[in-house]
């Protein structure tokens, strides 16, 4: 029999597809991973464990201490299902903005979530969060958008498995960027087995990584309102900025043509991706990562045509 004995054993390694019913030309594969198929649903479930083993290692925390983090939604998630076993406490401080289905997901999990105003943005939850750590006891904010255990989660784990199953055959590697961990770590070691990958970072319209102002977007868990201490941006090879009906379109054309079923952002990394086919003059792999699935966005209409 094959049998796991705790469902965090179901973390990582996540299958990779080959997309096949998109016109782009012969030469060219594209192959996303999907990162849904952690028991969290989504990629974040990496880091979650990474956080809470750090936190409990350090001895930032006691056994029956709290975490405490700003979120999207998809890392609270992720530190919710690390803590089944334990008897950690975790808070999830997350924006008015962001899904209803990713709070209840928390909840359903045994953790709190706060609410911070969307008009202050991720900055506003990481705000509120320190200061719940500065007053709850035993309190502790790993703070993924400052913590270089984030991008290391994703240079340890993802990077060593998209190299391995492609069996190192990539010439091209994209993701998207929130707080910027997965491709930061990813690229990182995916550059150290062979410095000609090409590692292209993905962002929507809205976020600061080309130099371009901040402001609203609907594609949610990418973009970044500030740059952590961590990121190196000589790894940008490339920078895509998406607008929100791009991503969206690729959203609801993967559901259809590949019955792949994926939130915003990766509708915004395979648009990018499909430019990055059709551009190419060479025989080239495409790989791209899916950081979740569509299941938490059905309220924000992900599959309407028109999703102002």
């Amino acid at each position: 029999m094959e049998v796991h004995f705790h469902i965090h054993e179901l973390i990582g390694k996540t299958p990779i597809v080959e997309l096949r019913s998109f016109p782009i030309p012969q030469n060219v594969r594209l192959f996303a991973k999907l990162e849904s198929y952690n028991p969290g649903g989504s990629i974040k479930d990496r880091l979650g464990k990474q956080l809470l083993n750090a936190a409990l290692e350090s001895k930032k925390i006691s056994p029956k201490g709290t975490i405490i983090e700003p979120t999207a939604g998809n890392t609270g998630i992720a530190l919710a299902l690390a803590a089944i076993g334990t008897e950690v406490n975790v808070i999830a401080v997350i924006p008015t903005s962001f899904s209803l289905e990713k709070q209840q997901l928390i909840r359903g999990l045994g953790a709190t979530v706060i609410n911070t105003p969307s008009e202050e943005g991720i900055k506003g939850a990481i705000k509120k969060a320190k200061e719940l750590e500065a007053t709850i006891s035993d309190a502790y904010c790993p703070l993924q958008f400052q913590n270089p255990e984030n991008p290391l989660t994703y240079y340890k784990t993802l990077g060593p498995e998209l190299y391995a199953q492609l069996n190192g055959q990539i010439d091209v590697f994209l993701a998207g960027a929130g707080s910027c961990g997965t491709f930061q770590g990813t690229a990182a070691y995916l550059k150290e087995q062979n410095p000609d990958i090409d590692t292209v970072v993905v962002q929507p319209e809205g976020s600061i990584l080309d130099g371009g102002s901040i402001g609203p977007h609907r594609t949610e868990g990418i973009g970044m309102e500030f740059i952590p201490h961590y990121v190196v941006p000589a790894l940008f090879d490339r920078i895509h900025t998406i607008p929100d009906d791009r991503a969206f379109l690729r959203v609801r054309e993967l559901a259809k043509q590949e019955g792949i079923l994926v939130g915003s952002s990766s509708g915004a990394v395979f648009e990018a991706a499909l430019k990055e086919a059709r551009e190419a003059k060479t025989p080239k792999n495409i790989v791209m990562i899916f950081a979740d699935g569509s299941d938490r966005y059905l309220s924000r209409g992900i599959y309407e045509e028109d999703t102002t």
